[in-house]
Order: structure tokens, then sequence, then C-alpha cells
């Protein structure tokens, strides 16, 4: 079993904390069959002639960072490779700065301009992470590997950008208030739970790359995953879907699944 990194620095007031479907992520990037399937896709044989790029591994939603330090640090058993460029993007500030940290202790140290020695052995992990929505900052075609743990929950409607927020302006809104918005956002997904994620579904064809792209995203029952994956069926035959994680059931209903949509 691979190791969990550390979260005990992180803030849990404004932070999502780590739960079942943090590790449901983590148990399917772990799993047998989803490393041989990446490792097919991007792994670095020995005596390989031309080596293949470092994959690009985005986690959007970072929250505490416990999913992509665990992916960057077991890089070598997840991707069958040494090195990896891994990125992460957040709408709380707070967040992406704990995010770093998660990787810094998960990596064994980050230097100022963001590379991590991997715990195997001196190969280079770059680590960046963005106080952005969604993929917004990023260039088409440039993520290998996309994990998204959204707001699923349905709710009213769907929490606003946070934004910069001074301290005279959280003095003036209460500290309380401010804080339960930033948690908000990582569980508030508006009509049936899915405003978030249609809108990341929608960036996919566009962010991933062409060839080598598959993403990895969490959805519950109530977000109607099957009806989700015949959508994507729908966008050509360059696309394939499959649920390929479950979670307990309660009253014989699937609670968490993590779907897998990768190009062909």
């Amino acid at each position: 079993m691979l190791p969990t990194p550390s979260t005990a620095h992180v803030d849990f007031n404004r932070i999502y904390e780590p739960a079942e479907d943090s590790y449901l992520l983590l148990d399917t990037l772990s799993s047998t069959a989803e490393t041989q399937f990446l490792t097919q896709r991007f792994g670095q044989t020995e005596g390989q002639n031309a080596p293949s790029p470092t994959p690009t591994i985005l986690e959007v939603g970072t929250g505490s960072g416990v999913v992509l330090a665990f992916a960057a640090a077991n890089a070598r058993t997840i991707f069958g490779r040494y090195d990896v460029l891994a990125l992460g993007t957040d709408m709380n500030r707070f967040a992406c700065q704990a995010t770093k940290q998660t990787a810094l202790d998960a990596c064994q140290g980050l230097d100022e301009d963001g590379a991590a020695a991997s715990k195997d052995r001196g190969a280079v992990i770059l680590l960046a992470t963005l106080n952005a929505d969604l993929t917004g900052p990023l260039r088409s075609g440039v993520v290998d590997v996309l994990i998204f743990n959204p707001p699923y929950l349905p709710s009213r409607d769907v929490p606003g950008f946070p934004g910069g927020v001074s301290e005279d302006v959280k003095t003036t809104i209460g500290a309380f208030e401010h804080d339960s918005h930033l948690l908000s956002l990582s569980y508030e997904g508006g009509v049936d739970g899915m405003q978030v994620t249609d809108r990341l579904l929608d960036q996919l064809p566009f962010v991933l790359h062409n060839e080598r792209g598959v993403a990895y995203v969490l959805f519950c029952q109530q977000n109607k995953p099957d009806e989700v994956m015949e959508r994507i069926r729908a966008w050509g035959e360059e696309w394939s879907v499959e649920n390929v994680r479950r979670s307990g059931k309660v009253a014989g209903w699937e609670k968490l699944c993590v779907i897998k949509i990768w190009k062909n």
C-alpha cells in the first residue's frame, strides 16, 4: 500500500479535509488496473531510444493537496516513470498554499522554483499551484492526466469566486462567514451537484492532450453518472469512458464512483 501524504499542517477551518472521496481517488490511481493503464500510456522503459515526453498531471480543486501529492510522490509506481510535471488549481488561495506544503512533505523538499526530488531517486518533479477557476489559466492540449474531485453535492446555487479578500474586508463580513464560504466552494455543486462538473466536462476536449489525454472525475449517485457517461460517448468515437471505481452502497445505491475519460 502506498503511503498517504500528511496533511497535519492544513487548516481545515478553511480547506476541505480529506475524506472518503479523496481516498477513493487515491485507491483508483494506485489500483492495479489503473497503474497498468497509466504505465502503458506514459511509462519510460529502460533502453528506450527516444524518451517520451514528461507527462503533465493536473488536479483541479486541490483542497489539501493530498491527491496531487500522492500522484507526484508515487509517480514511479503510478505512471511508470520518475519525472512528472504536477500542477494544481483551486479557487481557495489557502488551498493552493496548503497543496504546495503537502507536496513538499510528500516529495521530500521543493526548491524556490518548485522542483522536488522524488522519494525513489533524484528525478525532478515540477510543481505549481494556481489560484484559479478550473482549467482557466492553461493552454489547449497541455494536460496529460486530469484529476477532479468536484463540489458534487446538490445545492441551490454555486458559491462565487472569493478573490483576494483583505483582512479589513474579512473583519467586516466576519472570519467565520469568510471561512465558511471557502469551505462551501469544495462541496456545493449547484443543480444536481453538476454545475461545476458540467463546466469542467466542457473544457476537457480542449485542455486534454489530443493523443494521451485522460481524466479521472469523481461523482456521487445524485449526479446521475450513467447519464454523464452517455453524454461523453456522444462526443465521438475518439473518446472512451468507463466507471473504474466504486465506493460502498447505502440502501442499495452506490455512494461514489470515479469515471475515467480518455482519448483513444
